[in-house]
């Protein structure tokens, strides 16, 4: 299987609260308008949350997390939950934007040819093999997390994405509108699609990596 050494785990683990998660600011996700600088106690406690939410889904899907769930996982009053994350889609939505982070982290900073070293057609194709199998493992999750229509493309994770592949698109099409060619390719990585042609019409993953890479050949003209 190619670049199987890119499937991440279903969620990556904490980090202690009082350390900064290692995010470059241009792609940070989160609703950080939203979300100001926690005290240590209170990070600690949404780490815990998060943390407790995470087991549930492990053991019973993305169905098996309500608030109330979460609360009792965690041992605390269900108020604290809906204080912290507002309601279930916030919660689904924070755990996804840890991974998110885990994500960045590896295009960002991890070693090629995911990561910084490697010819840009290639960090486009591990890029794309790298979502493809981060959402399958996830699949119940994003599904549930997913924002409402009119919010999704402006969601700070989404964005981060559309800046990745745009930027490595400039540098092997610079004459092309490469904003708006990397919508197309981000839509073949979309979880709803993802769900329908694994779930639905039965596609192993290993064609859905092969039809990534391909389409990375033709669209950015490095075919045979």
């Amino acid at each position: 299987m190619l670049y199987a050494g890119f499937m991440s785990a279903v969620l990556p683990p904490f980090p202690p609260p009082q350390e900064p998660v290692d995010t470059p600011q241009l792609l940070e996700v989160g609703s950080a308008a939203d979300e100001p600088c926690l005290r240590a106690d209170a990070a600690r406690n949404r780490a815990r949350l998060l943390e407790a939410a995470a087991r549930l889904i492990a053991e019973h899907g993305a169905a098996g997390v309500t608030m109330e769930a979460v609360a009792a996982e965690a041992g605390v009053g269900k108020g604290t939950v809906f204080r912290r994350f507002g309601d279930r889609t916030g919660l689904l939505t924070a755990l996804l934007d840890h991974s998110a982070r885990g994500l960045q982290a590896d295009f960002l900073g991890g070693p090629p040819p995911l990561g910084p070293g490697a010819p840009p057609v290639d960090r486009l194709r591990a890029f794309g093999v790298a979502v493809l199998y981060r959402s399958a493992e996830q699949l119940d999750l994003q599904l549930a997390a997913q924002p409402d229509p009119t919010r999704r493309y402006a969601h700070p994770s989404v964005r981060a994405l559309h800046t990745h592949v745009t930027v490595l698109l400039r540098q092997i099409l610079p004459d092309a509108d490469c904003e708006l060619l990397a919508q197309p390719l981000l839509a073949y990585l979309d979880p709803a699609l993802i769900n329908h042609l694994t779930r639905q019409c039965g596609m192993p993953m290993e064609r859905l990596e092969k039809g990534w890479l391909d389409l990375v050949e033709r669209v950015t003209r490095t075919g045979a």
